[in-house]
């Protein structure tokens, strides 16, 4: 992925990295474009453990802080696009088709479920832990083993009902 900011942003720090020092005010907004994926749009967050590229999580507009995906989160949801780990902070995409982590099963055009396995997804319904606004756009190994395509478009977690 080679995600440019397309947004004029004062000493942008580039989707891809991760940085020690936050650069940017949390919860900022940019759009981006890659040559793969086309439009993107990323939103700065602080990371958590054990956080990698294509980890889902889930964040606090209040304070921009992320949690691995799990199971009965109610919060805005989003990909990152760095091993943004704790006390980091980087880019997280909300909007677009991304690759992101799943589970071995996970089949192409399938809907999206938290799991037990934080920061991972896949498409076994489980009642209360959908990622609405989140559907698979490839099958499990698609760029890279691990991962699947995902269009999302600003998901969340609200621990509803499965419907």
């Amino acid at each position: 992925m080679t995600w440019a900011i397309t947004d004029f942003l004062t000493g942008a720090q580039p989707i891809a990295d991760t940085s020690t020092t936050q650069k940017h005010p949390l919860c900022t907004e940019v759009d981006g474009q890659d040559e793969t994926y086309l439009y993107g749009r990323f939103i700065y967050l602080k990371g958590v453990a054990s956080t990698v590229q294509g980890s889902w999580v889930t964040f606090d507009r209040q304070t921009g802080v992320t949690t691995l995906l799990g199971q009965n989160a109610i919060n805005p949801v989003a990909v990152a696009m760095s091993a943004n780990v704790a006390n980091q902070y980087g880019w997280y995409q909300i909007v677009g088709t991304v690759p992101g982590l799943c589970l071995a099963s996970y089949a192409d055009n399938g809907l999206v479920y938290a799991t037990t396995t934080a920061g991972s997804i896949d498409d076994a319904a489980v009642a209360g832990d959908r990622v609405k606004l989140a559907k698979g756009a490839s099958a499990i190994g698609t760029p890279v083993a691990g991962q699947a395509l995902f269009e999302i478009d600003r998901p969340f977690m609200d621990d509803g009902s499965a419907a």
